[in-house]
């Protein structure tokens, strides 16, 4: 069965809206080995309507620049739920049914990891469907007071189990979660 793994970047204070802004300063070669190694271990994307959007117009643009990452980013199918959109490109489908039974199907397919990337509002809206196998948190160690948070008030309370934490050079440390219901 196949696992469905959102990836974040994180602050310290929790905030993962706009790393572009934070995270540059703490990149290091052995996590762009790890973020390289986790799209290659994935064979499908599941993305929000918003990233997708974004991802869509730049990576298609960025081979030359990022090689056989973007190349894979380019390749690989995605899946984008979405109520606004009429139609997808750049390898994607659209979720328009049943958001939780859709992705418990793709789950059930022969294949490797479904990665979320980013995406924080379409994460939101999978934690009470219970279908989130594994949360890879890239904490870094830099505050910025305030922005958007992966989780809110409005989210079930969910219990999470620390699987695995690996501290890089750069001070980010990796912290994978799963719901203590997997």
């Amino acid at each position: 069965m196949r696992k469905v793994v959102a990836s974040l970047q994180m602050t310290l204070d929790g905030v993962v809206a706009d790393p572009q802004n934070w995270s540059f300063q703490f990149n290091s070669d052995e996590q762009m080995k790890y973020k390289f190694d986790e799209l290659f271990s994935a064979d499908a994307l599941l993305l929000g309507r918003i990233t997708y959007q974004g991802f869509a117009a730049a990576w298609p643009h960025m081979t030359a620049q990022t090689g056989a990452y973007g190349e894979r980013m380019n390749s690989l199918p995605k899946y984008v739920p979405s109520t606004t959109l009429t139609e997808a490109e750049w390898n994607a489908s659209l979720i328009k049914d049943d958001l939780g039974q859709t992705i418990s199907s793709l789950k059930q397919e022969e294949g490797s990891d479904i990665l979320i990337f980013g995406s924080v509002e379409l994460i939101r809206s999978l934690v009470p469907l219970n279908v989130i196998d594994e949360y890879r948190l890239l904490v870094y160690p830099i505050v910025v007071g305030s922005g958007k948070h992966l989780f809110n008030e409005a989210n079930d309370i969910q219990v999470l189990k620390l699987t695995a934490c690996t501290q890089f050079s750069s001070g980010v440390v990796l912290l994978t979660y799963q719901p203590e219901s997997k």
